[in-house]
């Protein structure tokens, strides 16, 4: 098909080897591998047996990177699940200290994430001229602020029967409980983003929400249902946090927000909405778990990690920029 340019365009999109080979995905594998490379490399004790021991505590994050991806191919952005994760380990915690059994506790954290998410949906889809950013910081402070009404003057809570909670941190072999489920959520929302007209609907949504709306596509229902569903995952990344910590305080989950934004935006998913995949969001998600477990062996300095995170992620937004400039310019 003949362009204005006169130049002939593909109907069809290009499968060849070499595009395979240089897309997003295929990078983000080959960082993964030198990445472990690295690590073997400057610390002895890096090993799959260790990595798997100390991984829970920084998988749990890619719990948000699922919906988060979602979240940011509409268009949108929510920077409140770091306090959605916060207070529902902090009800999860109080219910379990009153006795409430695991399995009711774990209900009750997977609700309030489920109702927290709600209501950033209801009023992002009721106010559609709000902007989400400002929507979700507000709603950040309102559930970090419940939950340290709710902790009282301590400021954190201690569990007091961890039974039930020991049974989703515990381990099959040498691997975590909390492994196998990531992957099954990698699985299911990898399917549904790439393989059902639903996900084709969030794609139409984030490349231009106006034609989405004319064509039939349901756009502020699919927004509602993605920040719900955002919630119901904050709520369950709550319930194996706090099997880690056997607790919460008033700074679980300070952070879970951006981490999980650097995850997707560094696997090639667009903060500008209608690009990217979660395949590579989730390999991007692997990588910077690795990293953190090699240079945290080294007794690295947590910010210095931060900062080496920051340039991943500045340069994950600066390289298609350029390839797009070098492109132009070839094609000038």
């Amino acid at each position: 098909m003949a362009g204005k340019s006169g130049r002939t365009i593909s109907n069809t999109p290009d499968k060849s080897l070499k595009s395979r080979l240089l897309c997003w995905e295929s990078m983000m594998i080959l960082l993964f591998i030198l990445v472990n490379v690295l690590c073997i490399c400057i610390s002895p004790t890096y090993n799959i047996r260790n990595v798997f021991r100390e991984m829970p505590k920084y998988l749990i994050e890619m719990f948000l990177l699922f919906p988060m991806a979602y979240i940011l191919v509409l268009g949108d952005i929510d920077i409140s699940v770091g306090a959605i994760v916060c207070l529902s380990a902090t009800m999860a915690s109080i219910a379990t200290n009153n006795g409430v059994p695991f399995l009711v506790a774990a209900v009750i954290a997977i609700v309030v994430g489920m109702l927290c998410g709600l209501v950033n949906g209801c009023i992002l889809t009721m106010f559609t001229e709000l902007p989400p950013m400002i929507v979700t910081l507000a709603t950040q402070i309102i559930f970090f602020g419940i939950a340290e009404i709710a902790l009282g003057s301590g400021g954190s809570i201690s569990l007091t029967d961890t039974a039930g909670y020991k049974a989703i941190s515990a381990k099959i072999g040498m691997v975590p409980v909390v492994f196998f489920v990531v992957i099954v959520f990698a699985v299911i929302f990898t399917v549904i983003l790439s393989r059902t007209t639903f996900g084709r609907n969030v794609y139409a949504i984030g490349s231009n929400r106006v034609a989405a709306y004319y064509s039939g596509v349901p756009v502020q229902r699919i927004r509602l249902l993605i920040f719900t569903a955002t919630g119901l995952m904050a709520g369950i990344c709550a319930l194996f946090l706090t099997s880690i910590l056997y607790g919460a305080n008033t700074t679980t989950g300070k952070g879970f927000e951006m981490d999980a934004i650097a995850m997707a935006v560094f696997g090639g998913i667009s903060t500008s909405g209608g690009k990217g995949r979660l395949l590579g969001g989730i390999i991007s998600g692997f990588t910077i778990v690795c990293l953190r477990i090699g240079l945290g062996q080294i007794n690295m300095h947590p910010q210095l990690i931060l900062i080496i995170l920051g340039i991943l992620l500045i340069a994950a937004v600066l390289v298609p920029n350029i390839s797009m400039a070098f492109t132009k310019k070839k094609t000038a």
